[in-house]
């Protein structure tokens, strides 16, 4: 059974509890030597993936523009429409309208341009200073704080005195992470093992269901794919092209296009990965499979209907 919390949030819907280890670094650190202080401290520059929020891509797979899968993108919907994909019924459904309007990649990239948008303007207001000067950052990084590309996972929010953190609600003292979500230009991307502490996962599942509801950010167009599904659609079609095409495909092979399993924080239910459309949006808690077994185990899930 998982540990219960010590302090009961009133009017929290999320059902899972979690109080990862992690720990603060004070400095940020491409892998760029910036300065050394002497023979075996270097300071060096570090890219950071910010944990549990996923904006719209700029550039996907790599330096792509994503305007250029807006032609493939509507042949995947097409072949959705028609059956041709191996899909669960109710997920092409989800994603049929989105696609076949021809122009999926071009909005992900223009929602992309305003996300970045959204967090320039985030740093500049949180980090500014009366003086003039601007504030430090505070990074607190996962138990597992790389990623497969090198990058820092982290929180990050700007670094407050002992003093102003007295006088500040939770709310008002959130990380950048959470005032995207906020803002409907980042969707919930909590992976499991890294999630954040109970109280900041209530503040997560709370300030995104706003963000959805009073349809802020990308949110506001019917039509939006999430950061996650975009990457999961431009691998599908890949995978479809190849079976239209008559190539066989192992049953891996045919599946690699989505592998994370989806629990709802609120419930505690988990479904396989194709059914992730079933749980809302903002209660959506990814799962590796390789840690499916652990994740059911330490936070108590059940599948879901």
């Amino acid at each position: 059974m998982p540990p219960k919390p010590k302090t009961a949030i009133t009017g929290a819907k999320v059902a899972i509890f979690w109080d990862p280890e992690g720990f603060e670094l004070d400095s940020l650190g491409s892998k760029e030597i910036l300065a050394m202080t002497d023979g075996d401290t270097p300071t060096i520059s570090l890219n950071v993936r910010m944990l549990s929020v996923d904006t719209p891509e700029v550039h996907y797979p790599g330096t792509t523009n994503p305007v250029r899968h807006d032609i493939p993108l509507k042949q995947l919907g097409e072949w959705l429409m028609q059956g041709k994909a191996p899909v669960d019924a109710g997920l092409a459904a989800s994603l049929i309208a989105r696609l076949i309007t021809g122009k999926a990649g071009t909005l992900q990239k223009t929602q992309g341009d305003a996300a970045t948008a959204m967090f320039r303007k985030l740093v500049d207001e949180r980090l500014a200073l009366p003086n003039g000067r601007k504030r430090s950052l505070m990074l607190r990084a996962a138990n597992q704080p790389f990623d497969q590309y090198g990058r820092l996972l982290a929180y990050m929010a700007p670094e407050y005195s002992a003093e102003e953190m007295a006088q500040l609600k939770p709310r008002e003292r959130a990380t950048f992470n959470l005032l995207l979500m906020e803002s409907g230009w980042g969707a919930t991307f909590v992976i499991y093992p890294s999630l954040p502490k109970y109280a900041d996962l209530v503040l997560v599942q709370e300030l995104a269901k706003e963000a959805v509801e009073q349809k802020r950010g990308a949110w506001a167009d019917p039509l939006s794919l999430t950061g996650y599904e975009f990457r999961m659609c431009v691998r599908l079609y890949d995978t479809v092209s190849q079976l239209v095409a008559g190539k066989k495909l192992s049953r891996a092979e045919r599946n690699g296009w989505i592998d994370r399993y989806c629990a709802d924080l609120t419930t505690r239910e988990i479904f396989p990965p194709q059914l992730y459309y079933r749980v809302p949006p903002y209660n959506r808690l990814f799962i590796w499979p390789a840690d499916v077994n652990e994740a059911v185990a330490r936070l108590n899930l059940t599948p879901g209907d």
